[in-house]
Parts: structure tokens; C-alpha cells; sequence
């Protein structure tokens, strides 16, 4: 469940008292002298749920390897837990961050307990976690099976097994449930919502919408290198709504009335005439309002 407290203090405007776990400022990124961001803002709270979405090739990634050190921004301001950039390859800040992206790796020979036992290791946590994370990421019966035979879902949950062996403070998902099916996405949202609760800060990149609506407290829209859009779900569904009125009756008519004051009381009637059968607005999704704003799908 996404934090109510939050929704709260964005809501009365006292973000200000919020804690940042990660700032970014005019941030820019150039590769070849072409920008693959630019002007880049954002910001993530402490304690919250917050998505980067975009097709591929729009900068997701490229931002979540600038934000973990993994490649340098060309200019602009970066702070991942009150941490500069060049702190971003301390130990320090490793032991705090937890990653899931495209070149995180296992070693193929080993099992799956004998992989996140050297995690555990590298990371000085205590072998117990071991079975905790197998179990948040459905593996528990697994943890013998060498990685080399496992599928290609299988070993994304191993690798987000990884992540979260040695319990960070900040995770980056770099697509965390691209390989999975629905019954395994299902089981990681829920191992997510609960690291959450817990008070992990979670950054996740995604194209998947209905992901994204599901488990983030905050979107961003990330297109051709700049961010489009920032905003709750549920804000954005209703800021690009045609606000209308979809009613279908008992006799089979299908209505579409503006919500305007003034029709307030042909709405009322038809209640009171006991001839709704089903109501509801027509908040696009998140996909949709993607395609709106930036004129092109999220594949």
C-alpha cells in the first residue's frame, strides 16, 4: 500500500520536511556531444516509491548509472543520500545502495545460495538474510539449482536477490520484472510494497504501466532525455481526464455526461430513478497519458 504519510505532506505542500534520498539538478549527459539528458530535475523522498518511465533509449538507464557512479555526468548537480558523486565509488556508499540493472551478473557455476553467500560476504550480512530473500523473490525451493540451468526469469530474481541481500537503505530497479511472469511479478510487488513499509527507498525504472501505477507514490515521464511529466498516478489520471461521466442504465442506454455543475441533476435522477447500472469517469492510464504527452508508445 503506498504511504498515506506522504501523500499527506505532498498533498499540504510540507515536502520541504521530507528528507531527500536523492536530488537531481539540471542534469546532463552527453555522449559523442549529443545529449542523452538534459535539463534534467527531480527529486526522491525517503521512504517512497519512485518510477522513472519511458520507452528504451529515452535515458532511464543512463540516469541510474549516473545516480550509482557508474558513468559521470557531464554537468548539472547530483545527490544520492546527502552523498556527491565522487563519493559514489566509497564503500561507504556501496554498503547503502542496493542494484538491479542490465550489468549486474552471477556466477553462472555456482548455485543460487552459493552466489548470495558471497554477497553476503562482500557486503559483511549475516547468512540468515539468505533465506529471507529467497523467499521475497519465490526461490526458496531453488536454492540449490546451479544458475546456468536456470531461466532467464529465474536468474532476474536472483539478481534482485542480490540487491537486496545486505538490507540497503536506496535500491535502483533497472526494469526488475522484464523477464517475469504475472505470478512472479505479482509475488516481487508484494516483496517490494513490504521492503517499503519497512522504510527502503525504492527507484525504479519501468515501461510497464501498469506497474508503475501499482506500486509507485510518484511518476516521472522521461522522454528524449528530458522529463515530461511529474506527478502522483493518480494526479496525472485525473489532470488528463476529458472529465466525463460514463453511465450505462438497466434498459441498456449508454451515457456520456460532462461533469459540469449543471448536470448534476440529470445525474441525480437517473440515480434516484434507481437506472444506473454502472458509473464511472474516464481517467485514462498511465500509458495513455504517455502517449499524449510525448507522442509515442511505451515499448
Amino acid at each position: 500500500m503506498k504511504s498515506n504519510v506522504i501523500y499527506e505532506l505532498l498533498k499540504e505542500r510540507e515536502v520541504r520536511k521530507l528528507k531527500h534520498a536523492i536530488q537531481v539538478k539540471k542534469l546532463r549527459k552527453e555522449f559523442n556531444k549529443k545529449a542523452a539528458l538534459e535539463d534534467v530535475d527531480f527529486e526522491v523522498y525517503q521512504g517512497e516509491i519512485f518510477g522513472l518511465l519511458g520507452p528504451s533509449g529515452s535515458g532511464k538507464t543512463t540516469t541510474i548509472k549516473i545516480l550509482t557512479g557508474e558513468l559521470k555526468k557531464t554537468s548539472g548537480n547530483v545527490s544520492v543520500l546527502d552523498m556527491k558523486p565522487d563519493l559514489f565509488t566509497s564503500s561507504d556508499f556501496k554498503s547503502q545502495i542496493g542494484i538491479l540493472s542490465d550489468n549486474s551478473t552471477l556466477y553462472e557455476r555456482l548455485t543460487v545460495y552459493d552466489n548470495l553467500k558471497l554477497f553476503c560476504k562482500l557486503y559483511n550480512a549475516p547468512l540468515q538474510q539468505i533465506d529471507e530473500v529467497l523467499i521475497q523473490v519465490n526461490l526458496k525451493n531453488d536454492s540449490k539449482k546451479v544458475v546456468s540451468k536456470l531461466s532467464k526469469g529465474m536468474k532476474q530474481r536472483v539478481l534482485l536477490a542480490k540487491a537486496l541481500i545486505h538490507k540497503p537503505k536506496l535500491i535502483f530497479l533497472d526494469e526488475p520484472t522484464s523477464a517475469l511472469d504475472p505470478g512472479n511479478m505479482a509475488h516481487i510487488h508484494q516483496g517490494l510494497r513490504a521492503l517499503n513499509k519497512a522504510g527502503t527507498t525504492i527507484f525504479l525504472t519501468t515501461h510497464n504501466m501498469e506497474e508503475a501505477t501499482e506500486l509507485c507514490d510518484r511518476v516521472a515521464f522521461l522522454h528524449k532525455g528530458q522529463i515530461q511529466e511529474l506527478d502522483k498516478p493518480d494526479d496525472l489520471r485525473y489532470k488528463y481526464s476529458n472529465n466525463t461521466f460514463h453511465i450505462e442504465t438497466f434498459s441498456g442506454e449508454k451515457l456520456e455526461i460532462e461533469n459540469v455543475p449543471e448536470n448534476a441533476e440529470q445525474i441525480k435522477e437517473l440515480i434516484i430513478e434507481g437506472s444506473v447500472k454502472r458509473m464511472y469517469t474516464d481517467n485514462p492510464t498511465l500509458g495513455q497519458i504517455f502517449l499524449k504527452v510525448t507522442g509515442r508508445e511505451l515499448v
